[in-house]
């Protein structure tokens, strides 16, 4: 049988199309396709009619390359999304580097020929499960930035309210509002505090937390009026630092309830599939990091086994031996999804935070530590561990469900 590899090199509005057959054959040379309704769909039916077998290879970088992939695969062609790294680790058996959209796609045709029986199928990920996915992305861009935001507040507050942030910790509210943030918004300079009054403050204090939804302590609020009488301010109490403060935390508000948006909405997505209940029962598996680890491994069942998802999560071991040599400790990886693998360690560290010693993982990690592994050894290790556990519990509570609905079925035909 005749066989035929597409390459096709994704970038921002377009691709570069090629097609070779065996023997390193040009079929079609390399030429650009926008990446419009029509354009793809007359792509597809001029791939459809290359003889034998046609199979189209592309690299699954970014997001330029679903639409291309999405449009193939609903014209009923062979589609294979390859990571970047493979593409680039390939020889292409020349000496000479070029680097181009053209000689991309063509190396893109030779590689799916080379590795035409291990090419796997792309399959589109269902709808819950990809705006999981985007989601659960969104939240990590706002994590990162309100941690910026954060950082920017503190230290414009250290020249004006030093300390003030230790006596007031708690979590941001599902409307995105911390109370630290708050606080420094009203009372934002030691001066203002001083000037108050400790009757008048405690009052004002006790009224603020009445207005806007928090708890008042007494004692907590004695301790906020003893550091402002006891530090030193670099800003002025003047207009413009009230301002300065006001805005800077009203820019973090605003990108904490948006956090507290994706959070809220990544939980209900996660709620309907069927693994949730399994997930959300294993330790280190919150409101958060539980739907997030959905959201980064996708289908369960696409992966054949522990290994190929450890693979993916990019925190496999590495091995270094040659002759008689072998080296003992290499690092892992990493050539697997980097959000996965950061969800991982998020659960690892509240593990470790936790400290549950009936935990099989935790029990691993406090055995690895105690040994004077590295940190970061002990951490991917443990990752690795409890991915293998999540595989193996998951995969049989979806065996479970699917015994349940077919027995269902036979009682009820």
């Amino acid at each position: 049988m005749t066989l035929t590899c597409v390459g096709i090199d994704v970038a921002k509005g377009k691709s570069t199309i090629s097609a070779l057959g065996w023997g390193d054959v040009v079929l079609i040379k390399p030429y650009d396709v926008p990446h419009t309704a029509s354009a793809l769909c007359e792509l597809a039916g001029s791939l459809r009619q290359l003889p034998g077998e046609v199979r189209v290879v592309m690299e699954h970088t970014g997001r330029y390359w679903f639409p291309v992939a999405q449009v193939l695969y609903e014209a009923g062609l062979f589609v294979c999304a390859v990571n970047p790294k493979l593409i680039k680790d390939f020889g292409d058996n020349k000496l000479r580097s070029i680097k181009n959209d053209k000689a991309d796609s063509k190396k893109l045709s030779r590689y799916g020929l080379k590795y035409w029986t291990d090419l796997v199928p792309y399959i589109p990920a269902e709808v819950t499960r990809q705006k999981l996915l985007e989601f659960s992305r969104q939240l990590d861009a706002s994590n990162k930035l309100l941690t910026g935001l954060k950082n920017n507040l503190q230290a414009i507050v250290d020249m004006t309210f030093p300390g003030v942030r230790k006596l007031l910790k708690s979590p941001a509210r599902a409307d995105g509002h911390i109370k630290w943030v708050d606080f420094v918004c009203t009372f934002y300079h030691c001066n203002y505090v001083r000037q108050l009054g400790e009757a008048r403050f405690m009052e004002r204090y006790r009224n603020w937390c009445k207005r806007h939804g928090y708890s008042f302590v007494s004692r907590g609020a004695g301790k906020i009026y003893a550091i402002a009488h006891n530090q030193v301010t670099t800003l002025p109490c003047d207009a413009d630092t009230k301002l300065l403060i006001s805005e800077a935390a009203r820019q973090l508000t605003s990108v904490s309830a948006a956090a507290e948006t994706w959070r809220a909405k990544i939980n209900a997505l996660a709620s309907i599939l069927p693994e949730y209940d399994c997930v959300m029962s294993m330790y280190g598996c919150g409101k958060t990091t539980g739907p997030q680890l959905m959201a980064e491994i996708g289908d369960p069942v696409r992966f054949t086994g522990k290994k190929n998802l450890v693979n993916f999560a990019g925190i496999a071991p590495g091995d270094n031996q040659s002759g008689t040599y072998r080296q003992k400790s290499v690092s892992a990886s990493k050539k697997g999804s980097s959000h996965l693998r950061k969800t991982l360690f998020l659960v690892m560290s509240a593990l470790l935070q936790k400290s549950p010693f009936d935990e099989p993982v935790y029990q691993f990690l406090d055995r690895k530590r105690a040994e004077g592994k590295p940190y970061y050894v002990y951490m991917t290790a443990g990752a690795n561990k409890f991915l293998r556990i999540y595989f193996s519990k998951v995969r049989d509570h979806l065996a479970m469900l699917d015994a349940a609905s077919s027995n269902s079925v036979l009682a009820n035909p």
